[in-house]
């Protein structure tokens, strides 16, 4: 990493317009939450026998597993493919995929019935190998111990020999530091391995998320059922890995007023519309072979959601990402990346919610205002504990000084508008 871009603590206001809004949002979900995990579930959503998961597996933990990806993608792309340039990015995406999977299992203990049960599947006597959830529930674990190691040197780096704990907490100091210095010190030699076992972990889980479903094939669309499930759940998520990355770099720097990293933005920019290419090809080779197609132009709902989520989500951002001069717009990789994860929540959307019907269903599912609250709430949560984060570590690059005569960060949106038009 060069001079210039050395990670720093972001130097900025913590509140704004925008966060006081947020906190606002955040702390009505968190009354919420509180208020489902003291009454139950009967009482704060509208799940029952019939439709047993809701907005909380389908965008809490589905979607926001697949979008916590850019933190092993990119990990990968850097330090195993040693693609040294790509190392600027690195920290906000383990950041965001550390905070990502943190927000996942909150929200996944709002919808377990006996959430103060979660802690079972640690317990050999209570394994059960034959359960997909059991799989998916170890490996998230596991994972997420293994994104906070990662994020450990950067803690060390932070407040290694600057640890000054208050009153009688002082007699910890030169434990404490002692134990950063270590881990900045010897950590750092093995972080390989838990970057490849970060990256051997994420597969197994965003492959198994897909397998879910595959127990219901009577009860699921023809659209969306398929043996192969658990392939189309895991290409999705690494599809959506660099967008992610590339919308959480835009939208950090137009908040913080940091100049956006666009060339390094671009360059993986490359990679998607490949990746989602793959993806498209095994989702077509799949209506192939199961004789899907006549549902796709049904003329349905059904349909119709089908086909919006592949031009919208996959067709139409893997054509921009091709074009050079959309991949060198700040506005272009926005619009492109959001696409894409809007595809991807759509799809985990589509696939847990539109595409299953019950048998014999007596009415429609449809989410609470406890349950809306809730999602969005998290979601506001996690933006205010990153800001904080990263207005206190070094996670994201410092921009080099803005020589006399070049635009200022303020601009870059109006003028990479004009630009696409």
């Amino acid at each position: 990493m060069s001079k210039h871009n050395h990670a720093a603590p972001v130097r900025a206001p913590f509140l704004s317009a925008g966060t006081k809004v947020l906190a606002v949002i955040a702390g009505l979900g968190i009354a919420s939450y509180i208020y489902r995990l003291f009454f139950g579930l009967a009482s704060t959503t509208n799940l029952d026998n019939q439709y047993p998961w809701g907005i909380w597996i389908s965008i809490d933990v589905a979607s926001g597993v697949a979008l916590a990806a850019g933190g092993f993608t990119t990990a990968a792309l850097a330090d195993i493919f040693h693609k040294e340039r790509y190392h600027v990015i690195v920290r906000p995406a383990l950041l965001t995929a550390m905070l990502g999977y943190t927000f996942v299992v909150i929200g996944l203990l709002a919808d377990l019935g006996r959430y103060y049960n979660v802690w079972h599947p640690m317990l050999p006597s209570m394994w059960q190998g034959n359960s997909v959830l059991f799989e998916v529930g170890m490996c998230v674990m596991i994972y997420l111990t293994v994104l906070y190691i990662e994020f450990l040197p950067i803690v060390a780096e932070r407040f290694k020999g600057r640890v000054n704990l208050p009153g009688v907490l002082r007699i910890l100091n030169r434990f404490v530091d002692s134990w950063l210095t270590v881990c900045d010190k010897y950590l750092t030699r093995f972080i390989s391995l838990f970057i490849i076992a970060g990256v051997v972990l994420s597969c197994l889980h965003q492959s198994s998320l897909g397998t879910l479903m595959v127990i219901a094939p009577t009860k699921m669309h023809p659209l969306w059922y398929s043996p192969i499930s658990p392939l189309m759940f895991l290409l999705s998520a690494i599809a959506v890995g660099f967008p992610m990355v590339i919308f959480e770099s835009i939208i950090s720097s137009r908040s913080f007023r940091i100049p956006p990293e666009t060339p390094v933005l671009s360059s993986i920019a490359r990679y998607t519309p490949i990746l989602l290419a793959i993806y498209l090809g095994v989702k077509i080779g799949d209506l192939t072979i199961r004789e899907a197609w006549p549902y796709v132009f049904d003329g349905s709902l059904k349909s119709l959601l089908f086909i919006a989520e592949i031009l919208l989500g996959v067709v139409a951002p893997a054509v921009l990402l091709t074009i050079p001069r959309v991949r060198r717009s700040v506005a272009g990789l926005l619009i492109s990346s959001s696409l894409v994860i809007g595809g991807v929540v759509f799809n985990r959307i589509n696939v847990f919610l539109v595409a299953y019907q019950p048998l014999y269903p007596v009415k429609t599912y449809f989410p609470s205002i406890f349950e809306i609250m809730v999602t969005i709430g998290l979601v506001a949560a996690l933006v205010l504990v990153y800001r904080f984060i990263v207005m206190n570590f070094p996670v994201i690059a410092k921009p080099p000084t803005t020589p006399a005569g070049v635009r200022p960060a303020e601009g870059w949106l109006a003028e990479s508008l004009r630009e696409v038009e």
